[in-house]
């Protein structure tokens, strides 16, 4: 079955402040950026020389975990926080090893929803479809993958460089308890894919760049290795378990990548039981 048409969403598009998924379009040499989002890029990039480096790791990873995934049997993905489209898209990856396999792409950015046509072409037997929904309205963004999905048959749920930017505060994003009741709401058999900045490879640049976020109205919460396993409690890790994102079952460009120097991001897959 191809894609549908897209959630309905708000139009107006924010240019007078600088929005993640624009600013990480900008990282990985995009064009669907404002100047609000190149110049707040660009400055992280003057403190933290990493990030070019690792916005291309950090979608390596997502085509290595999601490929992983479908060769394992799994046809269901729930791709949340996708951001601006950039190819190979998870669909394509996923489609690549299974033609059937059913994609929904949720993200609350109106330009993520305006370039939702370069992510709804899938494969013909498969279906790829874009939810207009925010990562904190657990119930509302379910309900709208299950137009697309069956949730009680496994399901691969990502969120690839998302998580550093909700708080851990049982008052605000709890994003720990949040990725609980996402993963409660799967059924067994289900994948969760997870990558995360963290301050531990490089503390004082990564301060840097969070305090750049920051002041641009951006909140950002790297995280330690311990904050980060805290997401995969109570479920099966997947070798190599918990690792800088460039050493998740790398492939030689990945090898490459490590060879340039080190990459402050984490990356875990596990399994739910």
């Amino acid at each position: 079955m191809p894609g549908s048409e897209a959630e309905q969403a708000p139009a107006r598009i924010d240019t007078s402040r600088p929005h993640p998924a624009r600013v990480y379009d900008w990282w990985l040499g995009g064009k669907d950026n404002y100047p609000v989002d190149e110049e707040l890029a660009r400055r992280i990039l003057a403190v933290d020389g990493t990030v070019l480096r690792g916005a291309r790791a950090n979608r390596r990873f997502m085509q290595r975990a999601v490929r992983t995934a479908a060769e394992a049997g799994i046809r269901q993905f729930l791709d949340i926080g996708t951001g601006i489209p950039t190819r190979p898209n998870l669909h394509q990856v996923a489609q690549g090893v299974a033609p059937e396999a059913k994609v929904v792409y949720a993200d609350n950015d109106p330009i993520v929803l305006r370039h939702a046509e370069a992510l709804l072409h899938g494969s013909a037997e498969g279906s790829t479809r874009y939810a207009h929904a925010d990562v904190r309205d657990i119930d509302a963004l379910l309900h709208r993958a299950a137009d697309t999905l069956d949730l009680t048959r496994p399901v691969a749920l990502s969120l690839v460089a998302l998580t550093h930017y909700l708080s851990d505060d049982p008052a605000g994003d709890d994003v720990h308890g949040l990725l609980k009741k996402y993963v409660a709401a799967l059924a067994p058999g289900s994948w969760l894919i997870l990558s995360q900045v963290t301050p531990d490879l490089n503390p004082a640049a990564i301060e840097k760049a969070a305090e750049n976020f920051r002041r641009s109205g951006t909140p950002f919460y790297p995280r330690s290795l311990a904050g980060f396993a805290r997401f995969f409690e109570g479920l099966e890790l997947l070798g190599p378990g918990v690792i800088p994102v460039s050493g998740w079952r790398p492939e030689p460009e990945d090898v490459a990548v490590q060879a340039e120097g080190i990459v402050p991001v984490y990356a875990g897959v596990a399994r739910k039981p």
